[in-house]
């Protein structure tokens, strides 16, 4: 079941609280907003409790500021028997020298396991 476009997920302007010494965005924070992103699509698509299996690797192409309006756009890309693949994508729109800038930040795959109140995978979905 693969979506054809990306569903707005979050968007948040980030705060001085966030920054790091060299005063850009913490990375680990993008990471979290990323991980909540898959969450709530995953949830949208399917009304149960997941939990982040995996994350591959994430690039940073472009560092987020102060200030910024960050948005992370997400969308199903692969379905297991109780695993959902979800794609982040991960946009800045920043506001420096009076000029509105929109930047690609990162992306993401985000792998969520759907679980039961014990914390055990079960199934989402009918076997096929």
């Amino acid at each position: 079941m693969e979506n054809e476009r990306h569903n707005p997920a979050i968007r948040v302007i980030m705060m001085p609280k966030d920054t790091n010494a060299r005063g850009t965005i913490f990375g680990g924070v993008i990471l979290s907003y990323i991980d909540q992103a898959a969450a709530i699509e995953a949830h949208r698509q399917f009304n149960q409790n997941f939990v982040t299996k995996a994350m591959n690797a994430v690039e940073f192409v472009a560092p987020v500021h102060v200030g910024d309006v960050v948005s992370f756009y997400s969308r199903v890309i692969r379905l297991g028997r109780t695993s959902v693949a979800v794609q982040v994508d991960v946009e800045a729109e920043g506001f420096r020298q009076g000029s509105k800038q929109l930047v690609r930040v990162t992306e993401a795959e985000v792998v969520c396991v759907s679980v039961d109140d014990e914390g055990h995978p079960v199934p989402f979905r009918d076997e096929q």
